[in-house]
């Protein structure tokens, strides 16, 4: 990375969105998901995939691909994290506040790459009962 490319990056984000985004937490597009969220933004062009693994009312695995800008994916790995291990109601309760929250804040017009992560996961959810209509 150029240093001015860095210093820019430093100077508008916080180190946790710098880590979650160099680092990425739970990448990847995940075999026989039960649930696929595609969620968009067209003015910013960015393109979230959430995948849901959901055993017993319970997120067991949710993975993501994004593409886009450095907060985009920084929430995206966020909210992976976040939604593991809840119910479904519990995960649904999470908010793209709770996500900027995690990130230590987010520059207010990168807000809506955590709302993006948001209705990703409520997307993803909605396809799962869609698709198990036992769970209705």
């Amino acid at each position: 990375m150029l240093w001015k490319e860095w210093l820019v990056m430093s100077s508008v984000y916080t180190d946790k969105v710098l880590d979650y985004f160099r680092n990425p937490r739970n990448m990847g597009k995940m075999e026989n998901p039960n649930g696929v969220g595609k969620v968009g933004n067209a003015v910013c062009g960015d393109v979230m995939f959430i995948y849901v693994k959901i055993e017993g009312n319970v997120i067991t695995d949710c993975t993501f691909e994004t593409f886009g800008c450095v907060a985009a994916i920084a929430t995206s790995s966020a909210l992976t994290e976040m939604a593991k291990g809840r119910t479904l109601d519990d995960a649904l309760t999470i908010s793209n506040k709770d996500v900027a929250d995690k990130l230590d804040g987010l520059p207010p017009l990168k807000m809506h790459c955590s709302l993006l992560a948001e209705e990703g996961l409520k997307s993803a959810v909605e396809d799962y009962h869609k698709n198990n209509s036992q769970t209705k």
